[in-house]
């Protein structure tokens, strides 16, 4: 088992990854397809360049699986740039696969633009473009990207958690729609 996000709940329909970086995403693929339940699987940058999330990727969307996948995209693979390990983004990749997607900012209020617009009928990637404020491994901080966030958070401050809120609520209607339930 690997870490926090292999944590597994079958009562809630909540699946980690086994260990290996980016598995979760053909888990979700091969629940979703074994299903046909509306499905939310996240997975970071560096996760996304894994050979089998592509496979994953290319699989929902060749059987037009009801599936959003959310790539948090802080431009780093612990502390290598993405410009240091791909010449190519994500949402281009889903692209290709003819799959809906979109490259956005963190931005509430764009999130919630695009989760409108998304009903679970067929694939749809988003590629979230976001910042950390402490480094994913050691103690260090993002500089420039630690002070951004902490702009957002002084400009945006309550109106970002009600929007992160709604959004919530938003993707929850929509997968119980789709769900048959009301």
């Amino acid at each position: 088992m690997g870490g926090s996000a292999s944590i597994h709940s079958h009562e809630k329909n909540i699946f980690g990854h086994d260990g290996l970086m980016g598995s979760q995403v053909p888990i979700a693929v091969g629940h979703c397809y074994s299903t046909r339940k509306p499905t939310i699987v996240t997975m970071g940058d560096a996760s996304a360049e894994e050979d089998y999330v592509m496979g994953a990727l290319g699989w929902a969307s060749t059987k037009n699986l009801p599936i959003l996948f959310i790539v948090e995209d802080n431009n780093l693979s612990i502390l290598t740039e993405k410009k240091m390990r791909r010449n190519w983004e994500m949402d281009d990749v889903a692209k290709a696969f003819k799959m809906k997607a979109a490259n956005i900012s963190d931005d509430p209020l764009i999130i919630k633009t695009h989760l409108e617009n998304y009903n679970f009928e067929v694939p749809m990637l988003l590629n979230i473009n976001t910042n950390r404020k402490y480094w994913h491994s050691g103690a260090g901080q993002d500089g420039d990207n630690f002070d951004r966030y902490e702009n957002e958070l002084k400009t945006l401050g309550e109106e970002a958690i009600q929007i992160d809120l709604e959004n919530k609520q938003l993707v929850e209607k929509l997968w119980e729609q789709q769900l048959g339930i009301q």
